[in-house]
């Protein structure tokens, strides 16, 4: 892999799309166990200088600089609380504008390499409401002039806070003689508001700036007194840590170390790659290293760690399980995973530093320092509310305010276009980008373009999501899936409405649908296989199949253990299902319970009406 030269697949692309699907998703996927994405260096050391310039330097220079501290005398501001309160304002900001997580060619963005503000601010484009006609002056699925000055006033409202010198309060006072003060809290209050507003009207912009986890620090910065702010700030960081920690705990988080390994620029050793995978290149599954890294080094010091800097007031002790803890985000940073939480990590490691070292439990900042058990009560019921409730009913809830950050337990989907029918989106969908593919034509040519696709579908198909995607789309596709364009939804979402992160709930009915009235696509012209992220107390995971002009065609279930057990490539055909509902399309009827299907069924093609349904379902019972 060289500076401006990556490691393309060993493939003909002038051939490629001759070749059997599935034979190309095994040259995908062989290829990733050694190579991964293939991304020249060059685009990391862009990455890094992000990093570096934007986030660290310009970040610390405006928290230090507007809190009456040098930047340079770290001794002196590493432990200040204004400077942690702007470091997550800065990083809210950064996230909203588009600028971190999702950004850049590693998460599908590649001309241009932003989303966010681009989309944002521009009228017209895709909206998505979390809870469409429920909830009232929400419904819709386009973006007004009302919904960009609420964006444009977020920004606002975080940089003035971000630049205006700290306020003295009595409580910090009390507890830190000769500080710098606190952000204003009355300019936070507005910013509360503002961002339920806009989570309220568009859930893809509260969900790209990382509300599950900076909305509530904003709050209490907000409302809290000085010492209840500090432990409710390490219940919060406790809450994501051990959150994620949990939901690594079944077997979808030993699929994705494999892959995010394989992907790190760093270790050129094809044979550290290869053996975490059972015996390359005939069998991809995770080796027992990989179910070693996933569940020794990851889920427990995730949850382990997390509740000893939560409860110990050893020093000694504390401080070991801090270095543990930046060690840990230091090393998920330095994998380039292709969300590129970059900003993400980086913060979590300094808020361990800071909140851990700087304020130690035995310092007077633990939990039996907090002034009100009630309040400190009904925190912790906040905080573990919706982690609870994503895994019990993952349908409810974003993974990512269910704290399952990267674990692998994802919702997923796959997306189809019959020939040509790609080409709608870029004619008919207002964004400030194209699709994915038409991005790669400006560096490309368009074979080379169609290999770069299949590599992200051959990363998919090394989770377990992926296997049962690619078995859908076989089931329903037959024969066409050799003719079909395939594409992986997380990047084609990123196109459409410039954030996803690897959160499937930004690409279920509702996406499709606001892009078929956009698009009228014709029955059988746009097929998506969508999967819901499996609950913690089952072993099944909900699947939906979506025909854009129909809307849903069929749901069931499937079993995790025989996903799990099938290759990238499904050499033993398409993994069974168990289909609970399907949609008769020639008669419009609704089919429940028609049983196991393990077989292909091939999808009528010869549907002529377009069904309407609640909520953009298209389905009619």
């Amino acid at each position: 892999m060289g500076f401006k030269t990556g490691n393309f697949p060993e493939v003909d692309p002038a051939t490629f799309l001759d070749r059997p699907f599935f034979d190309r998703m095994r040259a995908m996927s062989t290829h990733w166990v050694d190579y991964g994405f293939g991304t020249p260096k060059m685009v990391h050391t862009i990455y890094i200088l992000k990093l570096l310039v934007l986030y660290i330097g310009a970040g610390l220079s405006i928290a230090t600089f507007t809190s009456g501290y040098n930047v340079l005398d770290v001794g002196a501001w590493w432990n200040a609380p204004i400077v942690y309160q702007k470091l997550i304002l800065w990083t809210l900001l950064v996230e909203t504008l588009g600028l971190g997580g999702s950004w850049g060619p590693l998460a599908g963005h590649f001309k241009p390499m932003m989303g966010g503000a681009l989309f944002w601010l521009r009228p017209g484009t895709i909206r998505l409401p979390p809870w469409p006609g429920k909830v009232p002056l929400t419904s819709g699925d386009t973006r007004t002039v009302f919904d960009v000055l609420v964006y444009a006033a977020i920004l606002v409202n975080t940089s003035v806070a971000l630049v205006l010198a700290g306020v003295h309060t009595p409580s910090i006072d009390a507890a830190l003689p000769g500080n710098h003060g606190l952000v204003n809290p009355t300019l936070l209050l507005p910013l509360i508001a503002l961002l339920v507003v806009i989570g309220l009207r568009d859930k893809v912009i509260f969900i790209a700036a990382r509300g599950e986890q900076y909305f509530p620090a904003v709050v209490f910065f907000g409302v809290l007194p000085f010492v209840d702010m500090i432990v409710a700030l390490k219940l919060l960081i406790v809450s994501v840590w051990v959150g994620a920690g949990v939901s690594k705990l079944g077997h979808h988080f030993s699929m994705v170390v494999p892959p995010m390994l394989s992907n790190t620029p760093w270790m050129p050793s094809k044979t550290i790659k290869r053996a975490h995978y059972r015996s390359f290149p005939n069998d991809l599954r995770p080796s027992i290293v990989a179910g070693g890294v996933a569940h020794v080094l990851g889920t427990v010091v995730e949850v382990v760690t997390p509740l000893v800097l939560l409860f110990t007031t050893n020093g000694t002790v504390t401080l070991l399980a801090v270095a543990l803890m930046v060690a840990f985000h230091l090393f998920i940073l330095s994998t380039f995973p292709l969300a590129v939480p970059l900003e993400w990590n980086l913060l979590f490691a300094y808020a361990a530093v800071f909140l851990f070292l700087g304020f130690p439990n035995a310092g007077g900042y633990g939990l039996g320092d907090f002034s009100s058990p009630l309040l400190l009560a009904a925190i912790i019921a906040a905080l573990v509310f919706f982690p609870i409730l994503g895994n019990l009913r993952p349908d409810l809830v974003s993974f990512l305010p269910s704290m399952r950050q990267y674990a692998g337990n994802w919702a997923s989907a796959t997306w189809a276009f019959a020939p040509g029918a790609e080409d709608k989106l870029d004619q008919f969908v207002k964004r400030p980008s194209q699709n994915t593919r038409t991005q790669l034509l400006a560096t490309y040519p368009p074979e080379v373009a169609d290999v770069v696709m299949h590599q992200l579908l051959g990363w998919r198909s090394m989770h377990s999501q992926g296997r049962a995607l690619l078995s859908l789309m076989s089931r329903h596709l037959g024969d066409d899936i050799n003719t079909y364009s395939l594409r992986e939804a997380e990047f084609s979402c990123n196109s459409l409405v410039a954030f996803n992160f690897g959160d499937g709930h930004l690409h279920n009915e509702h996406l499709i649908a606001a892009l078929q009235r956009r698009c009228n696509f014709a029955p059988g012209e746009f097929i998506v296989a969508w999967i819901e992220s499996q609950p913690i107390h089952k072993g099944t995971q909900e699947y939906k199949v979506i025909d854009a002009a129909l809307g849903v065609i069929e749901r069931g279930t499937y079993k995790v253990s025989d996903a799990i057990a099938e290759q990238p490539w499904l050499p033993n055909g398409p993994i069974p299902f168990d289909v609970q509902w399907t949609l008769d399309i020639d008669t419009d009827r609704a089919i429940t319970d028609p049983g196991t299907v393990s077989e292909p069924r091939m999808r009528s093609k010869h549907a002529h009406s377009s069904l309407q349904g609640d909520e953009g379902t298209g389905v009619r019972t």
